[in-house]
Parts: structure tokens; sequence; C-alpha cells
């Protein structure tokens, strides 16, 4: 089976929501999917918000020899780098005391 990871429409008419899954390549854009990976909100105002990946089962896929389309290969270049700053910000933040 041909896996790729690429985007499902989410979103009505004038107002697009995608989800970033690994999916099947026959299968239709809007088919059934494998696993979900993340979303992308072209909407949002603030870039930094648009895209939400989990970046550990991005790289999962990809080293079973899932290939992204190439809309998602730029998010993932373009977010990676955020997304792990915050992953070890949120990891190195002491836990709030409890009373």
């Amino acid at each position: 089976m041909a896996v790729r990871i690429r985007m499902k429409l989410m979103g009505r008419k004038h107002r697009p929501y995608y989800r970033i899954v690994a999916i099947d390549a026959r299968q239709p854009r809007d088919g059934r999917v494998i696993e979900e990976l993340g979303s992308y909100d072209p909407m949002v105002k603030n870039t930094e918000e648009r895209v939400k990946l989990n970046l550990e089962r991005v790289d999962y896929w990809t080293r079973v020899g899932a290939q992204p389309s190439e809309n998602v290969a730029v998010l993932v270049k373009k977010y990676r780098k955020k997304i792990q700053t915050q992953a070890t910000a949120a990891a190195q933040t002491p836990p709030a005391p409890t009373a």
C-alpha cells in the first residue's frame, strides 16, 4: 500500500479547514484515512497558530516510506522548528505548585 501524507478538506464554502492525514494514495481527497497527524487553518490571522502537527507521527510515517504532498512538505519544513521549540519550552517549564 502506497501511503501519502496529504491534506483532507474539512471546511465549508469560503471557510477552508484542512486535516493533515496519512492516507492510502488511491483514496479520494476526503476518503478514509489511516491516521490524523495535524491540522491547517489558513483563515487564522496569526500565522504562527495556523498549523498544528504531531511531528513524532509525521517522522514515523516518513521513516516507513510515506511520501508527503508538496503542500504538506512545505508546511512541515516551515513550522518544524517552531513546533519543536514550543515542545521543549513546555517540557522545561516547571509544574505549578499545588496548594
